[in-house]
């Protein structure tokens, strides 16, 4: 259960009502309508600091028809009647969200795929570990082998225009070492990808004989066991799809 007070203590620290959405699963319109009071009360993010035990007390002022300030899961008990089913495709490896389209097609199961994930973080949690389960694979020798991949590093208010803006972490890291590269981005796209490399092999002094992004869209057009559909695109060019297991850097 996600208490009230969590959502005030996260919105308050200064991080937008999307990025508190999408990190505790919770619908926007939820965090809204929460929110709004407080707006209204004459708070405003990284304000005078606030305890978690005073927002509680003040969540029982502005909304004191709760007798508890925890959102319940009202879609939980439909999902505990298909347990076994969302433990054996966990088992089986089937993303949440998939599981999720097959409970709402397939067994008319109502409810979101965070409130799934939700339901399977609180009551599945060893069998969701399980399902990520990998092998791991012996080290690749130096210099053969770099990762690459992107990560959410927060959010940054730019004080010119005063919008929240995401910020991004571009991660290489030498596969046999673990020697690591990161540049915080502002975009994803083509022309930040190409100067993050750059970059990347100018801090390694030299270039891995071979690249392998995860699934970030920006590298990789298409994922496939045989058949993957890497991006390769230099400034000022056309885009070029090439069908090969890694991107070789001469």
């Amino acid at each position: 259960m996600i208490a009230i007070t969590g959502i005030l203590v996260h919105w308050y620290a200064g991080r937008s009502q999307h990025d508190v959405a999408g990190s505790l699963g919770v619908a926007r319109g939820t965090i809204r309508r929460y929110v709004e009071p407080v707006i209204a009360a004459g708070f405003v993010p990284g304000g005078p600091p606030v305890s978690e035990a005073e927002w509680a007390v003040r969540v029982k002022e502005w909304f004191p028809y709760l007798t508890d300030t925890r959102l319940r899961q009202v879609t939980w008990p439909e999902f505990d009647r298909h347990r076994e089913y969302i433990v054996e495709q966990l088992r089986a490896g089937v993303a949440k969200a998939t599981i999720h389209q097959r409970l709402r097609d397939e067994r008319g199961v109502p409810g979101s795929v965070a409130s799934l994930k939700r339901y399977i973080v609180a009551n599945l949690a060893e069998d969701a570990v399980r399902a990520k389960a990998t092998v791991l694979r012996a080290d690749p020798d130096p210099g053969l082998e770099a990762q690459i991949d992107y990560g959410l590093l927060g959010s940054w208010t730019d004080p010119r225009t005063g919008r929240s803006q995401r910020i991004w972490a571009f991660v290489m890291v030498l596969s046999h070492s673990r020697h690591m590269f990161v540049r915080p981005v502002v975009s994803m796209d083509q022309a930040s990808w190409t100067a993050s490399h750059v970059e990347a092999f100018a801090f390694f002094g030299g270039a891995p004989a071979r690249l392998v992004p995860d699934n970030l869209k920006t590298g990789v057009d298409k994922p496939g066991l045989c058949d993957p559909k890497v991006n390769v695109h230099m400034p000022n060019s056309p885009r070029i799809t090439v069908r090969w297991w890694t991107l070789r850097v001469l």
